[in-house]
């Protein structure tokens, strides 16, 4: 990890088993839940990984169709050091085990008027993009980027690992992130520093990386833009299903019990503390520690004993607002585009309005704005030789609007392959070899997301920090959340981020596994 960046993680003791034989059950097989599994057992916890599906990585899954290779859920690597700090835990080296590509652009994001910005590289590069849009923008950019570093500062360096299941750990940050501007949006922050229309859009994309619309989701994302600036993106060789098989052997080889094609279906309690959890084929599996990583939200509705704390949470979680849904159209071409970059930002004509459509009308636009990747470009083993594979997602509003996506899948996938057809890839038709998709009803029925919400709740300032879902459930001990729907939030740093905080809250409960 680099020594600018000190986030604290207690001391561990690989492997040695807990003085009482304590056992943890780990809930949810994504990089959350692996995380949280690793260090757990880095802590000296007896420990199994539960899913529900038949392979690791929640919904870092991998789909195999003709010879393509496709990542189904992310595909960026923002903060390698968060992978490479579970395999020192026991003494390895990440590098050993996968091979990270660093990309350059990172973007390119394309507008419907055939404008385009290639975002990445050095500052100096992305002052030179910025000067062909607007030149007066550019000293606004350095300031932007300032004040991303100041929000990184505090937000990423010295809050993303630590616990807010206190209120008196969120009220003592209070007056800082009021001088950090917290209480404005992404796009409002953005448009401080930026006037130019195409590059307030550009610099305001972050949010819906983790769920949130740029206009409503709190400017302490605006961390994310200096985040890619000190790191950079980075593929992951084999793609990101590569990540999760290494992960995989990491957890083997240190004793941790994989059972996957498993269903839990409820969590047991006895005299407050959990007691394990039931499976939907009725088994108990009993654990002295439980960690969820699973969608809050369903995990309250469906997962905890009836009488469970009087319905409060029921009740606050139909007030919450949830993440925008996602429509994930994968292809293969039996041609290369070789003009495409590895990752492409198209935006369509309307920008606020759209947002509006999904976010708070909740109803399917006739346009969009597409993220497309294609891995084909860095890494050609993810398609036959010759061939070319691609990722392409939509932002959607989720099943809380009224769309019937039975009824309006295949008219969504015909739209969008015809708008790539028109503005990037001509001829796409002719040379597509197959195409399938996913939509919100697949993250509800696969993933048991409350809504078919892409990254559970949505990143706004009264649902962050101390307002998110606990990692430390309240009232019962020994249950713990990590993912997504927890703090820190969405998206593969801070899922990452929560297993850590986890780390600190389990080691804070359980002080003689640490002394033994």
């Amino acid at each position: 990890m680099p020594s600018a960046f000190n986030l604290s993680t207690p001391p561990v003791r690989a492997l040695s088993p807990a003085p009482d034989s304590q056992t943890a059950l780990v809930v949810g097989a994504g990089f959350g839940g692996i995380a949280s599994a690793l260090r757990l057992r880095s802590l000296g916890y007896e420990v199994t990984l539960i899913d529900r599906l038949n392979r690791l990585g929640g919904r870092a899954q991998v789909f195999e169709r003709d010879g393509f290779v496709y990542d189904a859920g992310p595909t960026v690597i923002t903060v390698p050091f968060l992978f490479e700090e579970l395999f020192d835990l026991f003494g390895e080296k990440l590098e050993d085990h996968v091979e990270l590509k660093p990309l350059d652009p990172w973007y390119r994001i394309v507008f419907s008027d055939r404008k385009s910005f290639d975002y990445g590289g050095t500052v100096a590069d992305t002052l030179k993009e910025i000067e062909r849009f607007n030149p007066a923008d550019k000293q606004g950019y350095l300031r932007l980027l300032e004040m991303s570093r100041r929000i990184f500062d505090v937000g990423f360096s010295e809050l993303s690992d630590r616990p807010f299941h206190r209120l008196g750990e969120m009220l003592s940050q209070v007056p800082r992130l009021i001088r950090l501007q917290s209480y404005r949006t992404v796009y409002g922050l953005v448009s401080r520093y930026i006037r130019d229309p195409y590059l307030r859009k550009i610099f305001s994309v972050q949010p819906l990386l983790v769920g949130g619309s740029p206009t409503d989701t709190t400017s302490i994302y605006s961390l994310i833009h200096y985040l890619e600036r000190r790191w950079g993106i980075h593929y992951c060789m084999g793609g990101m299903g590569a990540m999760v098989d290494a992960l995989g052997a990491l957890m083997a080889r240190h004793g941790i019990e994989q059972q996957l094609g498993t269903t839990v279906a409820q969590i047991t309690m006895q005299n407050g503390r959990v007691s394990g959890v039931q499976l939907d084929d009725g088994t108990h599996r009993p654990a002295d520690l439980v960690v969820m990583n699973a969608d809050p939200p369903y995990v309250y509705t469906h997962m905890m004993p009836s009488d469970f704390d009087g319905g409060w949470q029921a009740r606050r979680i139909r007030r919450m607002t949830y993440s925008m849904g996602l429509f994930v159209l994968y292809f293969g071409t039996d041609r290369r585009y070789e003009d495409i970059a590895h990752h492409t930002i198209w935006m369509g004509p309307r920008f606020k309005g759209l947002l509006n459509d999904i976010f708070h009308h909740r109803r399917l636009a006739e346009d969009f704005s597409l993220y497309l990747h294609r891995p084909t470009a860095t890494d050609p083993s993810m398609a036959p030789p010759g061939c070319d594979g691609f990722y392409v997602l939509s932002p959607v509003p989720n099943l809380q609007g009224s769309t019937d996506w039975r009824e309006s899948g295949d008219d969504y996938r015909d739209r969008i392959l015809s708008t790539l057809e028109a503005h990037l890839m001509p001829g796409l038709k002719r040379h597509l070899v197959h195409s399938f998709y996913m939509t919100p009803l697949d993250f509800k029925n696969d993933y048991l997301s409350l809504w078919g919400s892409g990254f559970s709740v949505a990143p706004i300032f009264s649902q962050s920090a101390w307002f998110r879902f606990h990692n430390k459930v309240p009232g019962v001990d020994g249950l713990y959340f990590a993912g997504a729907g927890t703090h820190p939030g969405a998206g593969v740093p801070g899922v990452l981020c929560s297993a850590k905080v986890l780390q600190n809250v389990v080691t804070a409960d359980h002080p003689h596994v640490m002394a033994a």
